[in-house]
């Protein structure tokens, strides 16, 4: 079984011989790829809701790999018991969504040794409950797929070397990169903060007023970290 672009990053973040917890798996595709391939001895699988549960059940039997993934139903992190995995896995759905998954659950968290995750919005702010939360970021990607930019945050346990909250918003570890996808989505972070920007221009509320000067002042930051590490893109 070949995976996709973000699903082969995310694999390439597992912890060999790990136990991991798939939280959302998506029709069981990493799971099935990191017991074949050898990366894992045993995978827990969740779904939220019954129909995609019973489907990843399904799965399971069909691969004939019942013995080593276990399909669970449940909400997040809830699935778990602490110690039962030392990665967890949560990909592709929002980051607030993420964010209340781990703090739902700290007796679960605190005992796992990897995160690896993969929010389609709200990276900045999951990045900073990371941080402020006793994790660091241990490495971040960005990959490209059907014309989308995705990052996958990895992080562990540990003091996160940079407490410059803007740069841990940005994502620290992309801010030392220096490579074509890191830049074009730095590129398109500036161009959203800068579309955001002209759109609250004209609004007369004082709310409005104050969200343009914070998003003018993201923006400006961006430049300014971009010009330290000589990349500039917007």
């Amino acid at each position: 079984m070949s995976l996709s672009s973000r699903l082969d990053t995310i694999a390439g973040y597992i912890l060999q011989g790990s136990t991991v917890a798939d939280i959302g798996t998506d029709h069981l595709q990493l799971p099935v790829y990191l017991i074949n391939s050898g990366i894992c001895r045993s995978v827990i699988a969740s779904e939220l809701n019954q129909l995609p549960y019973r489907q990843a059940e399904n799965l399971a039997a069909f691969h004939k790999l019942n013995d080593k993934i276990q399909v669970r139903l449940g909400d997040g992190l809830k699935v778990l018991s602490p110690g039962e995995a030392q990665v967890v896995v949560i990909a592709g759905i929002g980051g607030d969504a993420i964010l209340k998954m781990l703090s739902d659950s700290p007796e679960v968290l605190n005992t796992i040794q990897r995160l690896i995750l993969q929010p389609m919005t709200g990276a900045g702010y999951l990045r900073l409950w990371l941080v402020q939360n006793g994790w660091r970021i241990g490495a971040e990607t960005i990959v490209e797929e059907k014309g989308r930019l995705y990052c996958v945050i990895m992080a562990e346990h540990g003091r996160e070397s940079t407490q410059d909250k803007f740069i841990i918003e940005l994502g620290p570890r992309l801010v030392e990169k220096n490579n074509p996808l890191v830049d074009k989505y730095f590129w398109k972070l500036c161009t959203d903060y800068q579309k955001l920007a002209d759109k609250l221009s004209g609004a007369a509320s004082p709310a409005a007023e104050e969200k343009a000067l914070e998003v003018k002042e993201k923006l400006t930051g961006i430049k300014e970290v971009l010009a330290k590490n000589e990349r500039k893109l917007c």
